[in-house]
């Protein structure tokens, strides 16, 4: 449903392609996530991760070390959710999906920051660094303030396609880790 005043642009943009925008905006917005794996013996583990400076681009990145117990968590059950919350603007985020373990120097080069070195002092080069992404499945958006509720129930296919239109190019290969 198009917004009172909307530009003609937005009427014709797929409702899904605008919930991507407020996704990512609110995404960018949120400085950390929670993140949960399933654990062996089947039980949920969440943590706090920072988000990382590219942002949302259709997948979810976080950096880790490779040796940390998420990391073979992922290994063993790829199934993940990440949680964001907006307490200011009353707006929460559930994302579900599928990660995988990413060790590729040009992806790390791309989303690597200054604040990243307290985690690991050997700069983007330390051997125990790695990447987890996120290939999201579902999304819900739940907007205190206008009492609405989104699932974005497309939203991987959506996703799926930007990614192969972006990837016409063959993706760089990845350093171990699990991929999926």
């Amino acid at each position: 449903m198009a917004k009172k005043g909307a530009s003609k642009a937005e009427k014709k943009e797929p409702a899904i392609e605008r919930e991507v925008k407020k996704l990512r905006k609110l995404i960018k917005g949120a400085r950390i996530a929670m993140f949960t794996t399933v654990a062996s013996d089947g039980r949920l583990r969440s943590r706090p991760m920072a988000s990382l400076k590219g942002g949302f681009d259709g997948d979810l990145w976080f950096v880790t070390r490779a040796t940390a117990p998420k990391t073979e968590e992922i290994r063993e059950n790829q199934h993940v959710n990440v949680a964001y919350a907006d307490g200011d603007g009353d707006r929460f985020v559930s994302i579900s999906g599928l990660a995988s373990i990413v060790r590729d120097p040009a992806k790390v080069g791309e989303l690597w920051s200054r604040r990243l070195r307290s985690w690991f002092p050997g700069g983007k080069k330390d051997p125990d660094l790695a990447l987890i992404r996120v290939r999201i499945d579902r999304a819900e958006v739940w907007d205190a303030k206008s009492a609405d509720m989104i699932h974005l129930e497309g939203l991987g296919a959506v996703l799926a396609q930007r990614r192969a239109r972006a990837e016409d190019r063959p993706a760089p290969p990845s350093m171990g880790g699990a991929e999926g």
